[in-house]
């Protein structure tokens, strides 16, 4: 564990940057905090932010809040003191702290952003809405389902705003524009999805190797059990180890469940299955999975609408008809990727579409040739950040584009689909009672023990 000398020696080269800041290496809920239902006052100009993990996607942060006009960070922190450093030199007037308990009691603080690995995220997103700060935490909202239901309590008992970080729910025209043509009727009632995408996971080790000097690797592990340190862990590839993360999947999938829960008003399974041509490990994930989700029907604002099956595969494989879809090459001048590489397949009664982040195509291209398209009523794409600190400070949950109870159902998918895989069949889903009427032994893979000192 890293002591304050090895901290100070690590940064030794930004003294002057770090001379304001301070860290403690305490568990960060390890003192129960009672459930306040206060929301904390936000009538000044400028919501006042602390961000917890500022290394790779949580360096976008550090620049995104650093930015916004009506945000202030106040407080930094990460449990390796290298990424710590350089966040400190991004903000060299404001404390940085090892220990996100110590950070989320800073005075005046309002809001907290997560972004750590998944496994992590459950304990801190309870310790900060606890002490009755507004949370944005990172996709996916939790490592297990026991956590998403948790968390999306928490929040509605709280009142306060939250947000999961699917950022193109505010920051993509394009999954714009596709909601307002789904909900439209452009291709009528869906009934199937299909989503592909071109993510390789990273080179993997398994080899054991020294703590890193600069991780706080107790703070690290969180909730779950301590063991010996891998050279994978960090800073990237606990994503592939099921005590941290849920596999590509896991990692992946909220951004597209993202547009297909918007566009189909979904919301639980009752049935899934997923497999791989990898045997189940205990430990490590799957390099790929295809996975098949049903869907019940339901009535949404748009009317009645039928059952749904969404078809997920991992890089490589593909839907089997895509060749058959003839779908359109990426524009010239695009710079994103084409719809054959990765993409989201909505099939309707009437047609088809076809997206991704950038690309769009109304199919097949013959019959939508004279397409007249729905006004736009979405408006336009804007800082997801954005939209969480103007909810903030209007103290209005709703104002929050993705917050922890749709986050949660974006979560549950993924990890429903890992369970299957590791559970060997298709598994019946009892949403409301949390089981698995037809295979009760997978009900071990909803929850798990969390170590001492650590609660939700």
């Amino acid at each position: 564990m890293p002591t304050r000398r090895s901290f100070l020696a690590a940064s030794a080269a930004s003294a002057a940057t770090l001379a304001a800041c301070g860290f403690a290496d305490g568990q960060p809920n390890d003192e129960k905090k009672s459930r306040s239902k206060s929301v904390p006052s936000t009538q000044s100009k400028k919501l006042k932010v602390g961000l917890i993990g500022v290394n790779g996607r949580g360096w976008s942060h550090v620049e995104s809040f650093g930015k916004l006009p009506n945000a202030e960070v106040v407080a930094v922190c990460d449990v390796d003191t290298t990424s710590l450093v350089k966040a400190a030199r991004y903000f060299p007037t404001v404390p940085a702290f090892v220990s996100a308990k110590s950070l989320i009691a800073v005075p005046g603080l309002e809001a907290v952003c997560i972004c750590v690995p998944d496994h992590n995220h459950a304990t801190l997103t309870a310790a900060a809405l606890h002490a009755g700060k507004h949370v944005y935490c990172e996709k996916p909202l939790t490592h297990t389902i026991a956590e998403s239901r948790v968390i999306a309590k928490l929040a509605a008992e709280t009142g306060l705003v939250t947000q999961t970080g699917v950022q193109n729910h505010s920051a993509s025209d394009s999954y714009r524009r596709t909601v307002e043509l789904i909900h439209s009727g452009a291709i009528g009632p869906v009934h199937e999805v299909h989503i592909w995408h071109n993510r390789v996971r990273r080179p993997l080790s398994d080899e054991f190797a020294p703590i890193p000097a600069a991780l706080n690797y107790d703070l690290w592990i969180g909730p779950q059990a301590t063991r010996p340190f891998r050279k994978s862990y960090h800073p990237y590839s606990w994503r592939h180890w099921w005590d941290f993360g849920n596999a590509e999947l896991g990692d992946q999938s909220s951004h597209f469940l993202d547009l297909v829960f918007w566009c189909l008003g979904l919301t639980h399974a009752t049935k899934v299955s997923a497999q791989s041509g990898e045997a189940v490990r205990p430990d490590i994930v799957c390099d790929h999975i295809t996975a098949q989700v049903e869907f019940p029907a339901r009535t949404t604002e748009q009317g009645d609408q039928p059952p749904v099956k969404l078809y997920w595969y991992d890089n490589p494989q593909k839907p089997p008809d895509i060749d058959k879809w003839n779908l359109p090459a990426k524009s010239e001048s695009s710079k994103g990727t084409s719809l054959h590489d990765e993409g989201i397949m909505f099939i309707g009664e009437k047609g088809m579409l076809c997206t991704n982040y950038t690309e769009r195509a109304l199919l097949p291209q013959e019959k939508f040739k004279d397409f007249t398209p729905p006004p736009q009523t979405l408006g336009p794409a804007r800082s997801h950040q954005g939209n969480f600190v103007d909810a903030c400070l209007k103290n209005d949950p709703k104002a929050a584009g993705a917050p922890f109870d749709y986050g949660a159902l974006l979560a549950e998918v993924p990890m429903l689909c890992t369970i299957a895989y590791r559970a060997g069949k298709t598994l019946e889903w009892d949403w409301q009672n949390m089981k698995f009427p037809n295979a009760p032994e997978a009900d071990k893979f909803l929850s798990y023990q969390y170590r001492e000192g650590w609660t939700l």
